[in-house]
């Protein structure tokens, strides 16, 4: 049976649901990594200019759109960077299971398809709960890489289920003009 459409999984309803020792087979997290590019220059502080992209909205991300947000990002930043021009990190991880209560389909599915109202549902997979303004990506850079880094964010941004802003953190001094 296929997955239900994400937007079914974007608003944010009722108490979290973390537990992975009460729920049996929670399926495995999607995202690869967590940082990318040069991790120790980016951790000494000494990229000059940093990138925020921020949620304006409380939603919940799946964890396979903050996976495909990660590879179109990381692929368009490495483009003009390099893989020692930048520090990429993803700054949510998907807690939240969510759960599905499963529709009989087919001929005759009519009659059997009513079920239980509000079941329980078995797990599909997991989302991370973002809060309004919450920081989800960043990239530290050089200012020669600052226009890399903002595109690779905004195309970051179509894969979320909410809009998102990008911001100059640290570092908007030394682009002149460019902000």
């Amino acid at each position: 049976m296929a997955r239900k459409p994400a937007k079914m999984y974007r608003q944010v309803k009722g108490q979290s649901f973390t537990r992975r020792e009460y729920s049996g087979g929670v399926p495995n997290n999607r995202i690869l990594r967590y940082f990318m590019g040069n991790r120790k220059v980016a951790e000494a502080g000494e990229f000059p200019v940093t990138l925020e992209l921020t949620s304006d909205n409380t939603c919940q991300i799946r964890d396979t759109a903050l996976e495909a947000a990660r590879q179109v990002s990381n692929a368009t930043i490495r483009e003009s960077a390099g893989t020692e021009g930048y520090a990429l990190r993803i700054h949510v991880y998907p807690h939240q299971i969510l759960r599905e209560n499963k529709q009989a389909t087919g001929a005759g599915a009519d009659r059997v398809s009513q079920g239980m109202r509000q079941a329980y549902g078995k797990n599909v997979g997991t989302a991370a709960r973002v809060l309004r303004g919450q920081r989800v990506i960043s990239i530290h850079t050089l200012p020669e890489h600052y226009d890399a880094a903002r595109e690779s964010l905004r195309k970051a941004s179509c894969k979320f289920p909410t809009p998102c802003t990008v911001k100059v953190v640290k570092g908007a001094e030394q682009l002149k003009g460019k902000v």
